[in-house]
């Protein structure tokens, strides 16, 4: 009998292995082609990055209108808050006076130097003109402007 015992578990052991093997061949092959989808996403993913690159790199220099670059107005202006500060205190002007200079409010200019908020490119062309004055030219057009209103 332990002969017929023995058989018999080897017969199912080799049937157990044959099911499992067909289970999981079909999980093997699920599992190949998720890889396979995943990787083709992947890939798409880069090539769309790449693309939208492109054309944002493109949209910034076609964004700029016809003919600024011939005029002067094409011009990339950067900001910082010390640099401003350092304009300021140049000209030895309160952050009130500074503001009614370049056509702000005071508030403005205590949150431009406290880096809280940024100002607009119409205010950073008006702080680029009166970077280069000096402390005469700057009480002038202060008090021009304090006359008119």
């Amino acid at each position: 009998m332990p002969n017929i015992a023995s058989i018999l578990k080897s017969e199912i052991a080799r049937v157990a292995q044959k099911q499992i093997r067909s289970e999981t061949q079909d999980i093997k092959r699920a599992s190949a082609q998720h890889r396979a989808h995943i990787a083709a996403l992947r890939r798409r993913i880069d090539d769309l990055e790449r693309e939208l690159r492109r054309v944002t790199k493109s949209t910034r220099v076609s964004s700029r209108p016809q003919g600024t670059e011939e005029e002067g107005e094409g011009v990339q202006r950067r900001f910082s808050p010390k640099r401003l500060a350092a304009t300021r205190a140049k000209l030895g002007l309160s952050a009130a006076d500074f503001a009614t200079l370049i056509g702000v409010s005071g508030q403005s200019i205590y949150k431009w130097e406290a880096g809280e908020s940024r100002p607009r490119a119409k205010q950073l062309e008006a702080i680029a003109s009166v970077r280069h004055i000096g402390k005469r030219d700057a009480m002038q057009r202060l008090e021009v402007l304090r006359a008119a209103h």
